[in-house]
C-alpha cells in the first residue's frame, strides 16, 4: 500500500472514498463535532446534519455512514466514521477508525482512500496511527485461497489529507514501517505447520535480516548439542524437523561499551501437538500460532532496523516442532539445560518454557543486559485475563513500568501479574532441580516463575500472549487470525529507552 500526505482542500481531493471523523457532541450542542466533518457537511449541503437529526449517527466510536457521488466533492464516495468523545480521542482510537474504514471500503472495491483529520489533531503520533490502522486493516489471512476475485479487494493508496509538515511526513513513514513489520509477524504466524517448519522460519529470518541490514546467525542442532542445550533439544527430539536457534542482531553505530543491550526472546514452536502429553484434537489446528512470540520479536527487530534507535537489540527465537513419536520426550524425563540446571519434564505440553530457558541463558552469554520474552505460554493466562490483556511478569518493577508505558502509548493492553517467591514451591521436584509444571492452580504464574529461575539476576520481563496473539473472530478493524501483538510495544520501548 502506498501511503502519502496530500495538501489539498477537501473539495478537491480525488479518491475512491474520502473519510472524515464525526465526534460525539457535548450535551444539547447543535454543532457538528469535528472540523473536517463540519466542512464536509457544508460541501454536501447538510448531509451529515441530516444523519444527526435522524439519529442515523451520533458520533459513537466506529459508527459509519456512506454517501455515494457526494455533491461538492470530487471523491466518489464520502464516508463518515464515529470518533467517540473528542476529549478521549487518541492514536489508539484513530488506528481502529482507519482500519475499520479501510476494511469496509476495500470490500466495496475501493482502491484509493483519503482520510481527513481535524487540523488540531494532526500530530506525528496521530499520522503514524492512521497509517498503521490502514495497513493493519488491509491484511487478510487468505494467502492460500485460489479465488482470483480476492485480488480485486485491495487498497492501493492511503492518502492522509493535511498541511504538509516534517513531523507528519515522519509520522506516516513511522506508521508504515511499524504496520508492515507487524503484518510481517502476522504473515509468519498465519503459515500452517507444513509450510513453516523451524528451518523455513530460520530462512525467513535470514531473508528479512539481509533485506534490512541486520546480522543473522542460526545455531544448528549439532551446535546446540555441543553447547549443551538439553532443554531445547528434548522438546525437538520427537520431530523429524530439526530445531534451530535464530539470532538476529541490531547494532547501532557508536554505541559505547557498557551500554544496555536488550534481548527480545520469542517462543518459536512452529506446530505444537503437545507431544506425548497430546492435546485434544478440537482446535489443534490453531497450534500453528505457537510461534507468535517468535514472530513478534522478528517483526520488532525488522522495524528497529529501519527506525534505528541508539540501543543494541538482539532477537532470539528458539524454533522447534513439538511432536509425538518413537523418539519423543516422555513425561518423567530429566533434561539438563544450558545453564546446568536440571528439569523433570512432567508434561511435554509445557514445552515453551523448556526451549526459552536455553535461549535466555544464551542471551546472557551474548552480553544482553535486559531480557524480555514473549510466548503463547499458557492457557491459564487466558482463564485469568481472557483475550483482552497480555499477562506481564517481571523480576524488576522499574523495567516493567517502562514496558507498560510503551504498551499504553501503542494501545496494546497489558496487565501486571504477581510473581511472589512462594509460587516457586509449586515447581518442586524430588528428582531434579525443578519440575516443568506446577499443577493446576496459578499455572501462568508458575510458568513465569520457572523462566525467572534462568533469567535472574538480569532485569527480565515475561509476556504471556496466549490469549491475545490470535483473534478468534474478526474485528471491524482487524481480520480474524494473528494479531501481531507486542510488536509495537517492543519498538516503542527500544525507541524511548531510558
Amino acid at each position: 500500500m502506498n501511503v502519502k500526505l496530500i495538501s489539498q482542500p477537501l473539495a478537491q481531493v480525488q479518491a475512491d472514498a474520502l473519510v472524515v471523523v464525526l465526534f460525539e457532541a457535548e450535551a444539547e450542542s447543535k454543532t457538528i463535532a469535528g472540523e473536517a466533518a463540519s466542512l464536509a457537511n457544508q460541501l454536501t449541503g447538510g448531509w451529515i446534519r441530516e444523519l444527526l437529526e435522524t439519529q442515523e449517527m451520533t458520533g459513537k466510536l466506529l459508527e459509519m455512514a456512506e454517501l455515494a457521488r457526494p455533491q461538492g466533492l470530487q471523491a466518489r464516495k464520502l464516508v463518515v466514521v464515529g470518533g467517540g468523545k473528542p476529549s478521549s480521542f487518541s492514536p489508539g482510537e484513530l488506528r481502529k477508525i482507519t482500519g475499520a474504514a479501510l476494511r469496509k471500503l476495500k470490500a466495496k472495491k475501493a482502491h484509493s482512500v483519503a482520510f481527513a483529520l481535524d487540523p488540531a489533531m494532526c500530530t506525528e503520533m496521530m499520522a503514524s496511527a492512521a497509517a498503521e490502522g490502514a495497513i493493519l486493516g488491509d491484511f487478510e489471512p487468505d494467502r492460500y485461497k485460489t479465488d482470483p476475485k480476492k485480488n480485486e479487494e485491495k487498497i492501493e493508496d492511503f492518502l492522509f489529507v493535511a498541511s504538509e509538515t516534517t513531523e507528519l511526513v515522519q509520522g506516516l513513514a513511522r506508521g508504515q514501517i511499524l504496520a508492515e513489520s507487524q503484518n510481517f509477524a502476522r504473515e509468519l504466524v498465519n503459515e500452517p505447520g507444513n509450510r513453516l517448519t523451524p528451518a523455513v522460519l530460520a530462512a525467513r529470518a535470514r531473508e528479512m535480516a539481509s533485506q534490512f541490514g541486520l546480522e543473522c546467525e542460526v545455531l544448528s542442532e549439532d551446535r546446540m548439542r555441543q553447547l549443551g542445550m538439553g532443554a531445547l533439544l528434548g522438546v525437538a527430539q520427537g520431530s523429524s524437523e530439526p530445531p534451530a536457534l535464530i539470532i538476529v542482531r541490531y547494532k547501532p553505530e557508536g554505541t559505547p561499551s557498557g551500554s544496555a543491550h536488550l534481548a527480545l526472546l520469542g517462543k518459536g514452536v512452529t506446530f505444537d501437538t503437545g507431544g506425548i502429553s497430546i492435546k485434544p484434537a478440537d482446535g489443534m489446528e490453531k497450534m500453528k500460532y505457537d510461534m507468535a512470540g517468535g514472530a513478534a520479536v522478528l517483526g520488532a527487530i525488522r522495524a528497529l532496523a529501519q527506525l534505528k534507535p541508539p540501543l543494541a537489540v538482539t532477537a532470539l527465537v528458539p524454533a522447534v516442532e513439538n511432536m509425538p513419536g518413537g523418539r519423543a520426550q516422555r513425561p518423567g524425563d530429566i533434561v539438563t539445560s544450558l545453564a546446568g540446571k536440571t528439569v523433570e519434564v512432567l508434561n511435554t505440553d509445557a514445552e515453551g518454557r523448556l526451549i526459552l530457558i536455553d535461549a535466555i541463558e544464551y542471551a546472557k552469554r551474548l552480553g544482553c543486559t535486559h531480557l524480555i520474552d514473549a510466548a503463547t505460554l499458557t492457557g491459564a493466562i487466558v482463564v485469568a485475563l481472557g483475550t483482552v490483556n497480555v499477562g506481564v511478569f517481571t523480576n524488576n518493577e522499574s523495567f516493567r513500568d517502562q514496558l507498560l508505558a510503551a504498551a499504553r502509548a501503542e494501545a496494546e493492553k497489558m496487565w501486571p501479574m504477581p510473581l511472589d517467591e512462594e509460587y516457586k514451591d509449586l515447581l518442586k521436584s524430588a528428582f531434579a532441580d525443578l519440575a516443568n509444571i506446577g499443577g493446576r492452580w496459578g499455572g501462568a504464574i508458575s510458568a513465569a516463575m520457572f523462566l525467572k529461575e534462568w533469567a535472574d539476576p538480569h532485569p527480565w520481563i515475561h509476556l504471556d500472549i496466549a490469549g491475545t496473539a490470535w483473534l478468534e473472530e474478526a474485528k471491524p478493524y482487524l481480520a480474524k487470525g494473528p494479531s501481531g501483538v507486542a510488536v509495537r510495544t517492543f519498538v516503542n520501548l527500544a525507541m524511548n529507552w531510558k
